[in-house]
C-alpha cells in the first residue's frame, strides 16, 4: 500500500473513530491531533482545523499534552506553508508545555521541527545547533524510532555548507534504517538527498540513478510531494546539463501538482528554476519577472536561502542585459546572506557574479582580486562548476590587463573543465539511465515475445516447403476475414456513436421543450390560490413572470445558439416564481464585469438543470437560512458558471440518490456538454463539488460552457 492510501486508509479509520467517541476526554484529543498529523502534508487548511479542536478540547479538560501537541501541529503546518513567525511561536508554546510536564522525550520532536524550519530559512548552524540536540535527548533517553530523521536533517546541514562525504556518511546510515522498517517516505528523501550532493559534486549520471529511484517510489505510493520534488530535482539536473526544454518540461510538470500550491517554499524554488531556465537560454527579460517574483515572496516569508538563491539568478539576468550595477547590487546582498548561512553552492556563485560584474564594468583589477578569491573557494569545496566558471572568468581578466601567459594557463584549465563535466560518457550515461528507467519493462516484455516468436519461426521454417502453398492461402483468407471484420466493426462503431450523439441532442430538445410538469401544476395552483385570495398585485406580478418563463423556453427550444442575456433572463424568472409564494430562499443572479451578456451566445437549458436540481434536492428537512447563488465569470477564454448552495451537500444527495433515482436532466446536460465541446472546439465541463472540502456547507456546480462571442 502506498503512501497516500495507507494515510487516506488511517485518516478514515481516525474518522469512523472521532464519530464514535464522542466522550470530552484525552482520548478525542489523541485523535484530532492525529488527523491533524495525517493531514498535515496533503490538506494543510484541515490540519489546522483539527489542531485548533484538539487546542480547545484540551484547555476544556485542561490536558497539557494534548494543548502542546497542538501546538506542535499547528506550527509544522505554518512551517510547511513557510509562516515561519507564526510556526516559530506554535513550537515555543509546544516547549513551554512539555516542560511543564517534564516531557523530554516530546520537547526533542519541537527542537527537531526547529532545526528543520531553520533550514528552511537558510540558517544553517542554528537548525544544525537544533538537530544535534534532538539526537543528544533520544539517544540519552534511548529513544531509536527518531535517530534516522535526525542523520537525514544533519546530513541536509552536511550537504548545504559543501561537506559531502559527511552528508553522504548520515543519508547512507538514515537509508539503512528507513530500510529495513519499510519507511517509503524516508526512503525516498534518502535518494533525492544523495542525488542533489551528486550534482553539485558534478557526478550527473549517479545523480539522476538516485533521482529516479525516488520517482519511482514517489508515484508508486502516490505522494504528490515526493513526486513534485523529484520532477524539479530531475529539472536542476538537465538545466546543469543545458538541456533546457528537458528541464523546463520537468518544472511545469512539478507546477501542475495542486498539492504543492499549498508550500510557499516549493512555489518559489520553482519560480528560480524557471527563472534560471529563460537565463540559460539567453531569455534574460523573461527570466526576470520570475527571479523577482521569487525574491518578493522570499522577503515576505524570510527564507533566506530561496532569498540567496533568487538574489544570485536576478544578478545573473541584469549581467544578460547589461545592467551590471544593478546585478553587483544583487550579488553583494546573496553573499552577505550566505555567508551567514554557511551556504557554500550560493556563496561561490554570488562570488564569482560579482567578479563578472567587476569585469563588464571594465574595473579589471577588483574582478581579478574577486575571481581570485572565488576560485580558491571553488578549489576548496571541489565545486566543479564554479572552477570552470572562474578560470574563464581569469582568462578574459588576466588577457585584459595583458598578463598572457596567465591568461593561456587559465584558458587551458577552462577546456579541461568543462570537457570533464560536459564530456560525452556522461552525457551517454543519462541517456542511457533514462531509456532503462521509462523502458525497462517494455523491454523485458518485448525480449519475451521476441523468444516465444522465433521459437515460432524455427518451427514453421521447417515445414515451409511442403506447407507453403496452403499457408499463402490461409494469410490471404485471414488477411481478408480480418480487413472485412475490421471495416464492419468500424462502421457499427460509428453508427453507435452517431445514435448515441443524436438520442443525447433529442432527449436536451425534449427537456428544453417542456417544463416540468410538476412545476406547472404548482405555478398554477399558486396562481390559484393568489387569485382566490384577491392579491391582485401579486397575482399580476406572478402571472408575467410565468408567461415570460414559458415564452423564453418556447423560444429557446427552436434554437441551437441563445444570447446568454436571455438565458439569464429564464433563470431569474424561473428562480423568482420558485420562490414569489412564501419566499423560502434567498437567491442571486451575478455576472462579472468583463461579460457583456449581449455579446455571448450559448447553447440552452445548460444552466436550469442544475438551478432545478439545487433547488428541489438542496434544502431537504432545512426549512431556513437557504441560499442559492449564480455566477458567471470570463477567465483564459473561459465561459465559468458557478451554483452555490448552502443545502445538505452532494456527498449526501448522492446517497439519498442511490436510494431513489438521479436527476435525468442533469446526466443528459453532463452528456451535452462533452458533445459540444467536440463541436465547438473549446473545453466543456461540470464539476459538481462538496463544499466540504472549503470547510463550508453545501455543494458547488462548476460548468465550463461552450460559446461564441460576438465582436463589435
Amino acid at each position: 500500500m502506498g503512501i497516500i492510501e495507507s494515510q487516506n486508509k488511517k485518516i478514515d479509520s481516525l474518522k469512523k473513530e472521532l464519530n464514535t467517541h464522542l466522550e470530552k476526554d484525552t482520548v478525542r484529543v489523541k485523535i484530532l491531533n492525529h488527523l491533524a498529523y495525517y493531514n498535515y502534508r496533503n490538506n494543510p487548511p484541515q490540519a489546522l482545523a483539527y489542531a485548533d479542536q484538539a487546542g480547545k478540547l484540551a484547555d476544556e479538560i485542561q490536558s497539557v499534552k494534548g494543548k502542546a501537541r497542538s501546538f506542535y501541529m499547528k506550527g509544522i503546518v505554518y512551517m510547511e506553508q513557510a509562516d515561519f513567525k507564526v510556526a516559530v511561536s506554535n513550537y515555543e508554546e509546544a516547549i513551554k508545555l512539555y516542560n511543564s510536564i517534564n516531557d523530554i522525550k516530546s520537547i526533542a520532536g519541537c527542537k527537531n521541527a526547529l532545526g528543520v524550519l531553520y533550514n528552511y530559512q537558510g540558517n544553517s548552524m542554528l537548525a544544525l545547533k537544533y538537530y544535534k540536540e534532538a539526537l543528544a535527548i533520544d539517544i540519552k533517553l534511548g529513544v531509536k524510532m527518531n535517530i534516522p530523521n535526525y542523520l537525514y536533517n544533519i546530513g541536509d546541514i552536511y550537504s548545504d555548507t559543501g561537506k559531502y562525504e559527511d552528508a553522504l556518511t548520515n543519508f547512507k546510515k538514515a537509508l539503512n534504517v528507513y530500510t529495513k522498517s519499510n519507511n517509503e517516505h524516508g526512503i525516498l528523501s534518502c535518494w533525492n538527498a544523495m542525488a542533489i550532493v551528486y550534482i553539485e559534486q558534478g557526478n550527473y549520471p549517479l545523480s539522476l540513478k538516485y533521482h529516479n529511484k525516488s520517482l519511482e517510489v514517489a508515484e508508486k505510493s502516490k505522494d504528490s510531494i515526493g513526486i513534485f520534488q523529484s520532477f524539479n530535482n530531475i529539472g536542476n539536473l538537465y538545466r546543469k546539463q543545458e538541456l533546457y526544454d528537458k528541464a523546463l518540461s520537468f518544472y511545469n510538470k512539478a507546477l501542475a501538482i495542486h498539492q504543492a500550491n499549498y508550500n510557499t517554499r516549493n512555489i518559489t524554488a520553482i519560480k528560480n528554476n524557471i527563472g534560471s531556465i529563460y537565463s540559460n537560454k539567453k531569455e534574460f527579460t523573461k527570466a526576470i519577472p520570475y527571479f523577482k517574483e521569487s525574491v518578493n515572496i522570499s522577503r515576505k516569508i524570510k527564507n533566506d536561502k530561496q532569498l540567496a538563491i533568487s538574489l544570485v539568478g536576478l544578478g545573473y539576468a541584469y549581467i544578460g542585459i547589461k545592467e551590471n550595477s544593478k546585478a553587483l547590487m544583487f550579488f553583494e546582498e546573496a553573499k552577505k546572506i550566505t555567508e551567514s548561512s554557511q551556504k557554500k553552492y550560493d556563496l561561490l556563485s554570488s562570488c564569482i557574479g560579482i567578479a563578472n560584474a567587476y569585469y563588464n564594468l571594465k574595473k579589471y583589477n577588483l574582478a581579478l582580486v574577486k575571481a581570485e578569491k572565488g576560485l580558491v573557494l571553488a578549489n576548496k569545496y571541489k565545486f566543479l562548476i564554479h572552477q570552470r566558471d572562474a578560470y574563464n572568468l581569469l582568462a578574459k581578466i588576466n588577457n585584459q590587463l595583458g598578463y598572457y601567459e596567465k591568461a593561456f594557463l587559465s584558458s587551458q584549465q577552462f577546456k579541461i573543465l568543462n570537457d570533464s563535466i560536459f564530456n560525452k560518457k556522461n552525457v551517454e550515461k543519462i541517456t542511457q539511465l533514462e531509456y532503462e528507467y521509462k523502458y525497462k519493462n517494455e523491454l523485458a516484455l518485448a525480449e519475451k515475445r521476441e523468444l516465444k516468436l522465433t521459437k515460432t519461426v524455427n518451427i514453421k521454417s521447417q515445414n515451409l516447403e511442403r506447407t507453403q502453398h496452403n499457408l499463402l492461402l490461409g494469410v490471404i483468407a485471414f488477411l481478408v476475414t480480418t480487413l472485412i471484420l475490421g471495416g464492419v466493426i468500424f462502421f457499427l462503431k460509428l453508427r453507435n456513436e452517431k445514435s448515441k450523439t443524436q438520442n443525447i441532442a433529442i432527449e436536451q430538445k425534449l427537456l428544453r421543450t417542456q417544463m416540468t410538469p410538476h412545476f406547472i401544476f404548482n405555478s398554477l395552483s399558486v396562481l390559484q390560490g393568489m387569485i382566490l385570495n384577491k392579491e391582485e398585485k401579486t397575482s399580476v406580478s406572478y402571472l408575467s413572470k410565468f408567461s415570460k418563463l414559458l415564452r423564453i423556453t418556447l423560444e429557446n427550444s427552436r434554437d441551437k445558439m441563445v444570447l446568454l442575456s436571455d438565458e439569464l433572463l429564464a433563470i431569474e424568472n424561473y428562480l423568482a416564481l420558485q420562490n414569489l409564494e412564501n419566499a423560502s430562499y434567498v437567491y442571486n443572479v451575478t455576472v462579472a464585469d468583463s461579460i457583456d451578456s449581449s455579446l455571448f451566445k450559448i447553447p440552452p437549458m445548460l444552466i436550469q438543470p442544475f438551478v432545478e436540481n439545487a433547488i428541489e434536492h438542496a434544502f431537504v428537512n432545512q426549512k431556513e437560512d437557504r441560499i442559492l447563488k449564480v455566477h458567471l465569470d470570463y477567465l483564459s477564454k473561459e465561459l465559468i458558471c458557478t451554483i452555490i448552495d448552502n443545502g445538505i451537500g452532494v456527498l449526501v444527495q448522492n446517497e439519498k440518490k442511490e436510494r431513489n433515482k438521479k436527476s435525468l436532466s442533469t446526466i443528459i446536460t453532463s452528456e451535452r456538454l462533452k458533445i459540444l465541446a467536440k463541436d465547438f472546439k473549446m473545453k466543456g465541463s461540470v464539476v459538481i463539488e462538496d463544499r466540504q472540502k472549503y470547510n463550508a456547507q453545501g455543494t458547488i456546480v462548476t460548468l465550463s460552457i461552450p460559446h461564441i462571442k460576438e465582436v463589435i
